[in-house]
């Protein structure tokens, strides 16, 4: 059989040039570079233990075949193809059935989550682990996040992925007292560090989301106050219909009385009362209706202190129509760079739509109401002056 030393050298060259003949740019992380740190960590943790030039050697090999199935193509389950290229390669040295089973055993306990038996698979899996206590782990964790993108065809967050990473450091946890000794402590340390990343990350999402919400005007908030206000738009040109119909109808009434029956009064006494009802009510429903419809304006001037306190809404016509082009465009810019003003405006002009049209039902509830009893009261008194009459 091969030396050790040298099966070892030529387990390195089998690897690197699988790895060459293999290339994937995917693997940002699960690389050379990856399993060359895992040999060396194998090597200084098996010195640790004084372990012989044999079991070092054959620590080395499982180390250098722990990954290589990343470059066969397979993910899932690469310590299955790792362990077969690796028994093929010792048995074509004319490796021992007993150091043929010792690196497969280490190969496979690399596989998550790590289940070691015996000192050189709890070696490995710790050598294999050894970055979470590095300086360089944050440098590996950027890495292991583009490979996943690319590999899953997925775009992962970069809070999404510092989370994912302390519940994965956090659970992770390592065999030998040398891991225990001298790689916890490192771990913790980046643990530490990746937390108050985490809470950094946390606070900066904070306060983007608050200017977002102070910066950028929710579309939820412009639907509800255009639906709103085409809503008392539409209340509004109901009501002034609703004024023009008894307008109309009473013009129609008091135009027939006052030139059919007012002149004809004199042969038709008994008439009169119910005739002076009538036209009464006409009279109080068409005031009313008008009323209602009766334009109201307000001075249509402001001034800087009104912008500068927030108090005109310059949304409506009625406070701006006497003001200068230049007056009006400063004050809407004032209006049109502070959210808040912005929204003030809006409110008042919903508020002053309620107000308005509130008072236009009202009025024009009595007058309907007036012209309603008044018109029966005028039929009741036309049919008893008449049967009276006879």
């Amino acid at each position: 059989m091969t030396s050790y030393t040298e099966l070892e050298k030529k387990a390195e060259l089998y690897t690197k040039a699988f790895i060459a003949e293999h290339p994937n740019k995917d693997l940002n992380y699960h690389n050379l570079d990856h399993t060359s740190h895992v040999v060396e960590m194998v090597t200084t943790i098996g010195n640790y233990y004084k372990l012989d030039e044999q079991k070092i050697s054959l620590l080395r090999i499982s180390a250098w075949f722990h990954d290589i199935g990343y470059f066969a193509g397979v993910e899932k389950n690469h310590e299955d193809v790792g362990t077969e290229k690796a028994s093929i390669f010792l048995k074509e040295n004319s490796a021992t059935e007993e150091d043929m089973a010792l690196v497969s055993g280490c190969i496979m306990a690399t596989k998550m989550p790590q289940n070691p038996k015996g000192l050189e698979q709890e070696i490995i899996c710790d050598a294999d682990l050894s970055h979470l206590a590095s300086p360089f782990f944050f440098d590996c964790t950027k890495k292991l996040r583009k490979e996943i993108e690319k590999t899953k065809g997925t775009k992962i967050s970069k809070e999404a992925w510092l989370t994912d990473t302390l519940a994965f450091i956090s659970q992770q946890h390592y065999f030998t007292s040398y891991g225990k000794e001298k790689l916890e402590p490192e771990k913790q340390k980046n643990i530490q560090i990746l937390q108050q990343n985490i809470n950094e990350e946390n606070q900066k999402a904070k306060e983007e989301s608050k200017e977002e919400k102070k910066d950028k005007p929710s579309k939820g908030i412009e639907t509800m106050f255009r639906i709103t206000s085409s809503n008392n738009q539409k209340l509004s040109s109901m009501a002034d219909n609703k004024a023009h119909i008894l307008i109309s109808v009473n013009s129609i009434i008091l135009s027939a009385i006052i030139s059919l029956l007012l002149r004809k009064l004199t042969d038709y006494e008994y008439l009169s009362i119910p005739t002076y009802i009538i036209l009464t009510v006409s009279v109080l429903s068409m005031i009313f209706s008008l009323v209602a419809t009766r334009p109201n304006l307000p001075s249509g001037e402001f001034t800087k202190k009104d912008i500068d306190d927030k108090k005109v809404n310059l949304l409506f016509f009625g406070n701006f129509y006497k003001m200068s082009l230049e007056d009006y465009t400063k004050g809407m810019e004032a209006v049109m760079e502070d959210y808040s003003y912005l929204y003030q405006s809006l409110i008042k002009d919903v508020y002053s739509q309620g107000v308005v049209l509130s008072h236009k039902y009202k009025l024009l509830r009595i007058s309907y109401t007036i012209f309603m009893f008044g018109m029966i009261l005028s039929v009741i008194s036309f049919i008893i002056a008449s049967a009276l009459h006879s």
